[in-house]
């Protein structure tokens, strides 16, 4: 068993995809940035996940502001609004798929027979 190599911490390799928060959510312009990045192994789970929940924050967040200047009569391109919030509400059923498939991977492991 010497030969295996010990798997290194999740904190010990940086982040997963080498890219901002900002470029975390995905669209036709970053995805082949995204699969390139993914492929190259370098980074942590945990720093990619924070990224992506920030961002996922992000985009909450300003949809709720655009709505409340639509609201309020501040804001006039309805369209724009329109946009910003159904894609905050993409992202938002994007992340809860994920958690849901992470759960249910969990689950299956713990239920397997050693």
């Amino acid at each position: 068993m010497s030969g295996i190599p010990a798997i290194p911490s999740l904190g010990s390799a940086g982040n997963v995809l080498g890219i901002s928060t900002s470029d975390m959510s995905l669209t036709p312009a970053n995805a082949g940035q995204l699969s390139a990045a993914a492929g190259s192994g370098t980074g942590s789970f945990s720093n990619m996940l924070s990224s992506a929940i920030g961002n996922l924050n992000d985009q909450q967040l300003q949809a709720q502001a655009q709505s409340q200047a639509l609201a309020t009569g501040q804001a006039t391109d309805v369209s724009a609004v329109v946009a910003q919030v159904e894609s905050a509400a993409l992202s938002m059923q994007l992340a809860v798929q994920i958690r849901n498939q992470a759960v249910n991977g969990y689950q299956e492991l713990m239920r397997m027979q050693l």
